[in-house]
């Protein structure tokens, strides 16, 4: 295709964000963004074919951020006016990285929206309202069939890598999410390839699109170099070691996520700094392990195809296939990593006896002619084809940890918790008395142990029950505590026997030795109790055959008047006076061995 240079100015872009691409380095478009962005200006549906490293994220960014502009529509809560679909994490931040800002140059709002991490920031971006959306399908459908977000506004929709989101089964949602949007709405539609049901999904969503396809393959094929290295299982790994120890940065990809989780872990083993990146890992792992990747912390990848879609890391000038793909547009993606914008790049495949058929046929239908060699540990073409000083070197510490207050215990970092951790180890507290007092600020409270103005508490052992409390009187003996006097409640009860050891209590079940009760009628009065002695002496609640029988009852029902009961005596030590009514005046009715006794209402 014949396109001639132009700006992004001569494409009819806004003056602000040819202000903003000029501010990044970015002045001329590449091919796809070219041909792309005229036709998806006049506001027609646009179907774009592109390698991954040609530009597709501003191709279909800019044209959209510019109808957004002109239209200039109030946001709106939970009504994005752009939606854009993505198959991995990992794209939709690139993207995102791309597009935020553009939109803040215009002043508008993104969200990015999917699975792996808490829902709450998401709906909130929704609640206050946004211009564009980044998702992917899944998290996308779980936000729109609960009311989180509604797609009646929404003027422009646009899918990236839709043949990858066909591989990874979100065919459906995409269709779900698409007849959600308004029909007159404008469609970009980008995709390496038009198969898996992608030309279905043309046909019945774009309207009378324009057709945009710009392939590099030949030029990013001239600037990539293809080997396969024909090896034994037992030594494929010091090759890949090796390449890896070289300097400049490497990705490599395995087929599984547990080869990959294998892969890594042995090159760090043997001094080889290396992260993975697979579906198995948090949001918050992964990004963590690219941005070691990009920051230089590392410079060895081990990713899997999955993964592969999101990856946007410049200067890798070595991809290593560990596991060749199972087919030859997983192989062109994966080894479109490098030689990307014009740079040169390696590709090895590693070939054991058992893949040698298979990566011949992988190596026809990719259109590609790759040096086949067969290679052993210490090669010379290893260091010819990655020079450099093999340097073994320990993994980085890639965790940002707190600071620890107090050491370990019960998996807080500030320690264990007050008095011993339940679920972590040492009980005992840590020596507090390096820090300050701390009064009313935090930091001048008097620590747990420095409690000068308290009197000793002994050893904690000696304490009863729980240990031996030599130190405070237990609860058998009482003997030694001071006589309460004064006020008019439980204080001053000078007239009560000692009790003794509890063993020595009369038990609720023998109570022959009680007399009679005498005076009046409510339960002052009880200075003829005899002592207690032993619970087990103690009548049951059953056996009450040596107590009179009642005679009829009078006074209103109640349990006053009961005139057949004798005297009860008088307790000096309780308040006087009649207990009130509080049965409302029902009848009372025999209640069994407990009916002489008036219980307060139970209240719920």
């Amino acid at each position: 295709m014949d396109i001639s240079p132009v700006t992004f100015a001569d494409l009819g872009l806004p003056s602000v964000l040819v202000d903003e691409l000029a501010s990044q380095g970015i002045l001329a478009p590449f091919p796809i963004q070219q041909a792309t962005i005229a036709d998806a200006l006049s506001g027609r549906d646009t179907l774009g074919r592109g390698r991954t490293g040609s530009g597709k994220t501003l191709a279909f960014c800019l044209p959209m951020l510019t109808r957004l502009h002109k239209s200039n529509k109030p946001r709106d809560r939970f009504r994005p006016r752009a939606v854009i679909l993505v198959p991995t994490r990992e794209l939709a931040n690139q993207v995102r990285d791309v597009l935020v800002p553009l939109a803040d140059a215009l002043g508008m709002r993104t969200a990015t929206v999917y699975g792996g991490v808490s829902y709450t920031g998401q709906i909130n971006a929704m609640r206050n309202g946004v211009d564009i959306v980044v998702a992917c399908p899944g998290r996308f459908i779980d936000l729109m069939e609960s009311g989180q977000i509604e797609l009646d506004a929404v003027e422009c929709t646009i899918l990236d890598e839709a043949d990858h989101m066909a591989e990874l089964g979100f065919l459906e949602h995409v269709t779900r999410i698409l007849e959600k949007t308004p029909r007159e709405g404008q469609r970009l539609l980008f995709s390496a390839t038009l198969d898996r049901g992608i030309d279905k999904l043309v046909r019945k969503f774009l309207q009378n699109p324009v057709t945009h396809e710009v392939e590099s393959t030949e030029e990013n094929e001239a600037q990539m170099t293809h080997y396969f290295f024909q090896v034994t299982q037992g030594n494929r790994f010091d090759i890949i070691a090796d390449l890896c120890a070289a300097p400049g940065r490497a990705l490599v990809f395995t087929r599984t996520k547990h080869g990959a989780r294998k892969l890594a872990a042995a090159l760090v083993e043997n001094g080889v700094p290396a992260v993975e990146l697979h579906g198995d890992l948090s949001q918050a792992v992964r990004a963590r392990n690219l941005a070691a990747l990009s920051a230089g912390k590392v410079d060895t990848l081990v990713a899997t195809d999955i993964a592969a879609r999101g990856i946007h890391v410049d200067d890798i000038a070595l991809v290593i296939h560990a596991d060749p793909p199972e087919e030859h547009k997983a192989f062109l993606h994966r080894s479109g990593r490098t030689a990307r914008a014009g740079a040169e790049g390696t590709v090895i495949t590693m070939v054991t006896e058992n893949m040698r058929r298979h990566t011949k046929r992988l190596a026809k239908d990719a259109g590609i002619d790759p040096i086949m060699k067969t290679v052993v540990k210490g090669d010379p073409i290893l260091t010819e084809i990655a020079p450099g000083e093999r340097e073994l070197k320990e993994m980085p510490n890639l965790e940002e940890r707190r600071p620890q207050r107090g050491g370990g215990g019960g998996g807080r970092s500030g320690g264990p918790r007050r008095g011993g951790s339940k679920f972590g180890g040492g009980g005992q507290r840590r020596d507090r008395d390096d820090r300050g007092p701390r009064g009313g600020d935090r930091d001048s409270r008097p620590s747990f142990r420095d409690r000068d103005d308290r009197g000793p508490r002994g050893d904690r052992d000696s304490r009863p029950s729980f240990g031996d409390r030599d130190s405070r009187p237990s609860f058998r003996d009482r003997d030694d505590r001071p006589a309460r006097t004064g006020g008019g409640d439980f204080r001053g009860r000078d007239d009560r026997a000692p009790r003794g050891d509890r063993d020595s209590r009369p038990s609720f079940r023998d109570r022959d030795d009680r007399p009679a009760r005498t005076g009046g009628g409510d339960f002052r009065g009880r200075d003829d109790r005899a002592p207690r002695g032993d619970r087990d002496s103690r009548p049951s609640f059953r056996d009450r055959d040596d107590r009179p029988a009642r005679g009829p009852r009078t006074g209103g029902g109640d349990f006053r008047g009961r005139d057949d009961r004798g005297p009860r005596g008088a307790g000096d030590d309780r308040p006087r006076g009649p207990r009130p009514d509080s049965r409302g005046g029902r009848p009372a009715g025999p209640r069994g061995a407990s009916a002489g006794r008036k219980k307060p209402a139970r209240s719920y």
